[in-house]
């Protein structure tokens, strides 16, 4: 029996365990999820966490990482990939090494260094191993305020055009777009910038308070590579994955999951056809 052709669009994501489930590689399988898209995950460390904090993390041996990535690669028609916690430089070299047999494949880079308890998920000496090792490799690196202001060793960013000038200098490491998201600013809107060699485009939604947002920078970035796997334009990606993020925070706002800071509703859409 010949085999069927596989029409269904594949995402993986390189990150954390997050036990909680709100973030980390359950946050990017349930998006890739309510987007449609196949996904798959390669696990760099496990995490002991919850609404409320980290209480242990155990980083998983180079070797693994790099057998799983292989696994991946040796199988999968892979259309975009998404990296997040990656805990210290040798996992930093190893996941920038295994893409080597995912060229020309899409890669969104989230920086994840701190978790929404403030707790540190990368290594200090890990941020250089980023900056040389993996932003060259990215279609496009996605911080956080506080994150471009370490991966440049400055201060944060305290407006618009402070975010465009950081985002220029993110450029110039070797990133083809970088992507400042302003929901750790303040004002009305959250305001995100897309920063290309071209030119920039601001995005921004009304910010919505809560204090579920446990997760959302990896939901973003897993949602940008979701829609990229689909075939959307870099900038239609991420217009598309803000959306989504927006209305996950929306509907997150009731959701009851834990005694800190709780999680977003990655699957929304789903509950609603119920």
């Amino acid at each position: 029996m010949a085999a069927e052709t596989n029409t269904t669009p594949i995402a993986l994501t390189i990150a954390g365990s997050d036990s909680s489930g709100g973030a980390g590689i359950q946050a990017d399988l349930k998006t890739f999820t309510a987007l449609g898209v196949y996904g798959a995950s390669v696990i760099t460390a496990i995490t002991a966490q919850n609404t409320q904090g980290v209480q242990d993390v155990l980083t998983l041996p180079a070797a693994i990482i790099a057998a799983q990535m292989r696994s991946i690669a040796s199988d999968l028609a892979v259309g975009a990939i998404k990296t997040g916690m990656l805990a210290d430089r040798v996992t930093v070299e190893t996941v920038a090494e295994g893409l080597a047999a995912f060229a020309s494949v899409p890669l969104v880079v989230d920086p994840v260094m701190v978790a929404t308890s403030g707790d540190v998920l990368l290594a200090p000496d890990a941020i250089e191993a980023v900056c040389t090792r993996l932003l060259p490799l990215a279609t496009v690196l996605t911080p956080n305020l506080s994150e471009a202001a370490r991966l440049l060793d400055g201060p944060v960013a305290a407006s618009p055009d402070e975010m465009e000038a950081q985002g220029r200098r993110l450029l110039a490491l070797g990133p083809k777009a970088v992507l400042m998201k302003g929901g750790h600013g303040v004002g009305a809107d959250a305001t995100d910038i897309l920063v290309l060699a071209s030119g920039s485009l601001r995005f921004a939604a009304p910010r919505i308070a809560t204090r579920n947002t446990h997760g959302t920078g990896c939901t973003l970035a897993a949602a940008i590579a979701a829609r990229l796997a689909k075939g959307d334009t870099l900038p239609t990606a991420v217009k598309t994955a803000k959306d989504f993020v927006w209305e996950a925070i929306q509907a997150g706002r009731t959701l009851g999951v834990g005694k800190g800071d709780g999680p977003v509703d990655h699957l929304y859409g789903i509950r609603r056809q119920r």
